[in-house]
């Protein structure tokens, strides 16, 4: 979509459905590049307020608040309908080698998700509603790489079961039954 070696005609047929002269597009974007940029720093905007919001849900034990971000991830991230929703998985591969500063976008936008899962964490074993085995960071880390990979397999076997395997892994790291 942005990046050097994505067809230009991709971007006309986009923005002759959405009825925007091509003069339009490059008034407001630079380039193709920064339209990507723009694209993805306002979905992690939305995505990240989203977790903060699950987060913070009031009466859950934050192992509780966890769980209910996985099982809406499990929801939201199948291979039937995610318009919007996977930007980042579907994006994350594609780009991370085509151009910089989309991968420095998605770069910051999957650390903020992991430094607030980490936080997360930190608050589960403090509350005492989940035991970890490491640092929470790291424990964080891993538990995003396991639903990003989830998902890309989710995408390829068009089935949730990665999902279910990746459910029951984290159920297991973070020891809850």
């Amino acid at each position: 979509m942005a990046a050097k070696g994505y067809s230009a005609v991709g971007l006309n047929e986009i923005l002759a459905t959405a009825g925007v002269p091509k003069g339009s597009f490059y008034h407001y974007f630079g380039s193709k590049n920064a339209f990507g940029e723009a694209m993805l720093e306002s979905y992690f905007v939305a995505y990240l307020a989203e977790l903060d919001h699950v987060l913070a849900l009031p009466g859950l034990t934050m192992a509780q608040r966890l769980m209910k971000y996985w099982a809406i991830w499990q929801d939201t991230q199948s291979f039937e309908d995610c318009q919007g929703k996977c930007l980042a998985v579907k994006l994350g591969v594609e780009v991370a080698d085509l151009s910089e500063t989309m991968r420095a976008v998605l770069k910051r936008g999957t650390s903020g998700v992991i430094d607030r899962l980490a936080y997360a964490i930190e608050g589960g074993v403090a509350d005492g509603s989940l035991t970890i085995a490491g640092e929470p960071y790291a424990v964080a880390q891993s538990l995003y790489q396991l639903w990003v990979g989830a998902s890309v397999l989710v995408k390829i076997s068009k089935s949730v079961q990665p999902f279910e395997t990746a459910m029951f892994t984290t159920r297991q790291i973070l020891s809850l039954r």
